[in-house]
């Protein structure tokens, strides 16, 4: 398996992530999602900046570094890791984990200085050095309460 920064969106990898993100995202046209990660496309240092994990050429998991990631309640804090995404088919093969391992390494070539996420999940990215900040409201459903998490990149 090899993790790339996705610089190209004449390709089958291209089209895929954006159906991932489209079935996922639930509230946006599929060209809405394309046109997202055709802005998303870089060769150098700027945000947003995606990486797919390939397993001989087939895309297997995905995740961004972004400026924002829809938590309306804490416009103050950027920049976020975001679409963090394995294909069903791939789960439990550990490719979370690889792609997990990636992430301090490709913010800090970015340029980056801290992180932040946030996920229902509990006792999942602190493995990865994550710290858990505080509990914040996400206003999307009932259960819109999530944890907010940050990594300083060193």
């Amino acid at each position: 398996m090899k993790i790339i920064r996705l610089e190209d969106n004449n390709n089958d990898v291209f089209k895929k992530i954006c159906e991932w993100n489209y079935d996922w995202w639930n509230d946006s046209s599929f060209e809405e999602v394309e046109c997202y990660f055709k802005h998303s496309l870089c060769k150098n240092n700027r945000l947003p900046q995606t990486f797919i994990a390939l397993i001989k050429d087939e895309p297997v998991g995905m995740y961004q570094i972004c400026m924002s990631d829809d938590l309306y309640s804490r416009p103050d804090i950027y920049p976020w890791l975001a679409n963090v995404y394995v294909n069903e088919k791939y789960r439990g093969n550990g490719i979370w984990k690889q792609l997990m391992n990636t992430v301090k390494e490709n913010a800090k070539n970015i340029g980056l200085n801290e992180l932040y996420l946030y996920t229902k999940h509990v006792g999942l990215y602190e493995k990865f050095g994550w710290k858990f900040i505080e509990e914040v409201n996400t206003f999307k459903d009932d259960s819109s309460i999530e944890r907010l998490y940050k990594l300083d990149i060193e």
